[in-house]
């Protein structure tokens, strides 16, 4: 979602990525949990590590976000797999949101995340999950 905030010092890199992602002829989706995120951090103040957005200045590039990253849909079955995701790998404090959008790819047969925490992701690679560092696209 850094895509999105072009004051981010780490947008253009992000920018770059999507470029090269989708002139290659794939296809970026995301999660009703990442747009959560993205609006938590765009309305976050700036001293605590967020955009410092009021709600009204949020919701365009929000709108923006929706038009280039479809939405996976939220299914019961997200539950089940992230269930077992947490278990099995013994998934614990900020990171179940993590699990959660594994188990969203899984579901949805997503094989590859974009995303500059690429450490908090390899954990997943036996579930045939290929983590994408978007400095590296």
């Amino acid at each position: 979602m850094r895509v999105l905030h072009s004051t981010d010092p780490i947008s253009p890199i992000a920018q770059s990525a999507v470029r090269n992602i989708t002139a290659s002829g794939n296809r970026l989706q995301s999660t009703s949990q990442n747009f959560m995120e993205f609006w938590n951090v765009s309305t976050r103040p700036i001293q605590q590590n967020g955009m410092g957005l009021i709600p009204s200045e949020a919701i365009r590039p929000l709108r923006r976000a929706e038009q280039l990253f479809p939405l996976l849909p939220d299914i019961p079955a997200v539950y089940a797999v992230w269930r077992e995701l947490i278990e099995k790998y013994e998934v614990s404090g900020v990171q179940v949101h993590d699990a959660r959008l594994v188990a969203t790819m899984i579901v949805h047969g997503v094989t590859h995340i974009l995303t500059f925490n690429t450490s908090d992701f390899h954990r997943y690679a036996p579930e045939g999950i290929v983590v994408v560092d978007p400095a590296k696209v």
